[in-house]
């Protein structure tokens, strides 16, 4: 029997606000965190009008078939027949006329925070633009932005109309998802120790060295007591035949980290099953696919990259080792939720494993989340809605922490110590043009220090100086803008320059201004900074709108990709084929056979997503390279003529009605066959067709195939 959805008690009130919204205001948004079921929501407008066409919008094809996956398992076999589903890259394609024939009567987003991505918006602008009067539904775990100016879609999309919101932190509190245990320790920590320690070694006054001296001392033995990982896993992990993903930062920590398997959790369990999951990886769906349905009494482990940080609900999760540091507050939760889920009895257990003492992460945002809901419950007089306070933090290396604090206190110095270095600096160099990683031989950073002062003397950083701190620093030679913030601002000017002229700041690797500024490089290192959060000092937020001001493009990559993609596809439509000439040049400057050229590369080292070969593949693509289409076509002309003559007694200078030098081929097979040089695939195939190896044979001609 059919059932349909059943929605949790959460969702269906949120169902329940979103049908009285889209009623008033056409828009309603829907935001909760990873593992409550938000992707329902959606499933049961279409389940509520199944003659209503639904148009459902998510960033993968993987996720959306994930999602539909977990629904027949969880609605009796029930699945919708009204949605019309696109990637927002495939959406980003489509024409206008395209776009006309869709004539949804909903329109959802999912995940749409990432509709604020330069190329997915615009295709996102455009749907939304044709149909103005749509009921549009949003679904995503944060409408922050936070690594993009902190842009709030859920303003920019539905005009603040938000049908259901809640945090982490408040499910966790509502018994919505179960409340983990989380454990915190380190991955390494000796390369900080021996920085510290020279810092030490290096103290200049007698007090404050012999202070450091016993704190480091200390935070040597609370490190070397501190257990390892494979003690910190044993210890922790109840389930031990249980499954757990492990999040790494690149391709390469992966295999790091993977290879230490047996090392770390070979207490718990001596073969443990170990698979990957990574975005460009080809193999992913089978290991993954393996992963879920691996039921066997050893520990599952899945080695996990980017693939599964969003839109992916995986059933019986136990805990996830978060190996992999983020300034993403979106990607940090997203990570933690694929152990927490509504409806699960289990307690989850996080591994919050980072790189190195000075790198502890800290749970404090959700645990204030909770908090917060706590207090509004509580206020409310709805304390039953409370169903828990808190949840288990083991810091394993809490002393180590406290004990680096202090270290790091001890080690500060007063404005007027520092300011002493700076007239020293400034008698010796007369100048106070210090660079920004110098420290004095007693190992303080000047450096860091004079350039907080000029941030703190513009406004740009927290704090105060006072009118003698100004005249003391500008009697020994502070010049407030210092010579790296007048290299930022020319490097700044040629940028803007060469937005006016070009219309974009797609610059160049290999561009240089007539000035000699190496603009293309400088470019591509603030995209670099701006994804890794490097060199802050470089790239504050004030410097990424003036760049943003001016047409910057911070994935340059996928922006390239997609630019190139869609005029490839303007190629195919136009002459039905990729087929593209060496120096064909389209008329935005895209330069195709050099991009064709090294996608097919790409393909063939396994370098391609599936999602972009399938829309490579949409678009006519042929895969092979211009020696194998060579090949087969002079096969398919030389099949031809040996059914039409009965041999392949071909002259050299024949030429077949397209234009191909057919004899000229039969004869460098020939030549190939007689050095050794021809697959015996080729060889196999050729006296297929009745192809003799030597041409002046008497014999009459005949095929090879049985």
């Amino acid at each position: 029997m059919n059932i349909g959805i059943k929605l949790f008690e959460h969702n269906l009130a949120a169902f329940d606000s979103v049908l009285d919204m889209l009623a008033e205001t056409g828009k309603a948004a829907v935001i909760h965190p990873t593992g409550t079921g938000k992707s329902y929501i959606g499933f049961k407008l279409c389940e509520k009008f199944p003659d209503k066409k639904v148009c459902w919008l998510s960033p993968s094809e993987y996720i959306f078939n994930t999602q539909l996956e977990n629904l027949k398992k969880d609605s009796d076999g029930w699945q919708p027949e009204n949605i019309l589903f696109f990637t927002y890259a495939k959406l980003m394609l489509l024409s206008g006329p395209e776009l006309e024939e869709i004539k949804p009567d909903y329109i959802i987003l999912d995940e749409f925070h990432r509709c604020g991505a330069e190329m997915w918006g615009e295709g996102v602008e455009r749907l939304l633009k044709m149909y103005p009067d749509t009921p549009l539904l949003g679904l995503s775990a944060t409408a922050i932005r936070y690594l993009d100016n902190q842009r709030n879609m859920a303003d920019e999309l539905f005009d603040g109309n938000i049908a259901s919101e809640m945090t982490l932190g408040e499910a966790i509190v509502r018994g919505i998802l179960n409340p983990p245990k989380y454990v915190l320790s380190v991955f390494s920590y000796q390369e900080d120790y021996e920085r510290l320690k020279l810092r030490v070694s290096k103290a200049k006054y007698k007090d404050i060295k012999s202070k450091a001296e016993k704190y480091l001392e200390a935070l040597r033995r609370a490190l070397e007591m501190a257990d390892g990982l494979d003690v910190i896993f044993d210890k922790h992990i109840e389930n031990r035949t249980g499954k757990y993903i492990i999040f790494c930062s690149d391709f390469e920590h992966l295999r790091e980290m993977r290879s230490r398997a047996k090392e770390w959790f070979g207490k718990i369990d001596g073969n443990p099953r170990i698979y990957t999951a990574y975005s460009e990886d080809s193999a992913t769906s089978k290991e993954f696919a393996e992963f879920k349905k691996d039921n066997s009494n050893h520990l599952k482990l899945l080695y996990a990259i980017d693939m599964l940080n969003e839109g992916i609900h995986v059933d019986g999760i136990d805990g996830v080792v978060l190996f992999r540091p983020t300034v993403s507050p979106i990607i940090y939760k997203q990570q933690i939720g694929r152990a927490l889920s509504a409806g699960k009895n289990n307690i989850p257990v996080i591994f919050d494993i980072v790189n190195n003492i000075e790198n502890l992460y800290s749970i404090g945002t959700i645990q204030e989340e909770m908090q917060v809901a706590i207090n509004y419950y509580r206020n409310l007089g709805k304390s039953e809605y409370i169903v828990n306070d808190r949840f288990e933090v083991v810091d394993e290396v809490r002393d180590a922490k406290e004990l680096f604090d202090n270290l790091n206190d001890t080690l500060s110095v007063s404005w007027e110590t520092m300011y002493s270095c700076a007239e020293l600096y400034y008698k010796q160099n007369g100048n106070l043009d210090v660079p920004f990683k110098y420290k004095t031989i007693e190992g303080y950073s000047l450096g860091t220090w004079i350039f907080t002062q000029r941030q703190v003397y513009a406004k740009k950083k927290n704090g105060t100086l006072s009118a003698g701190q100004i005249k003391k620093l500008e009697a020994i030679g502070m010049v407030w803008e210092n010579k790296q913030d007048s290299a930022w601002n020319s490097r700044f000017q040629a940028a803007k320059q060469y937005y006016e002229e070009h219309g974009d700041l797609l610059v160049p690797a290999s561009y240089v201004t007539e000035d000699g500024i190496k603009l293309g490089v400088w470019i591509s290192n603030l995209r670099a900074y701006r994804k890794s959060g490097a060199h802050q000092n470089a790239l504050t937020p004030e410097r990424i709108k003036m760049l943003d001001e001016i047409g910057m493009i911070w994935d340059g990559f996928d922006y390239l990709w997609c630019r190139n993609f869609s005029a490839a596809a303007q190629y195919y439509k136009g002459h039905g084929n990729l087929d593209i000439p060496v120096n064909y040049v389209d008329a935005s400057g895209v330069r195709l056979y050099s991009w064709v050229v090294n996608i097919k590369l790409a393909y063939r080292q396994s370098k391609l997503s599936k999602d972009k070969i399938k829309l490579l593949e949409g678009i006519g693509i042929d895969w092979r390279t211009a020696q194998e289409k060579s090949w087969d076509e002079g096969y398919s002309l030389a099949k031809s003529y040996f059914s039409e003559n009965g041999n392949l007694n071909i002259a050299a200078r024949y030429v077949a009605l397209n234009g191909f030098r057919l004899g000229r081929w039969i004869g460098n097979q020939r030549a190939l066959y007689r050095k050794g040089k021809l697959s015996y695939e080729k060889i196999k195939e050729l006296e297929c067709i009745g192809i003799y190896w030597d041409m002046y044979r008497k014999k009459e001609s005949k095929s090879f195939c049985v």
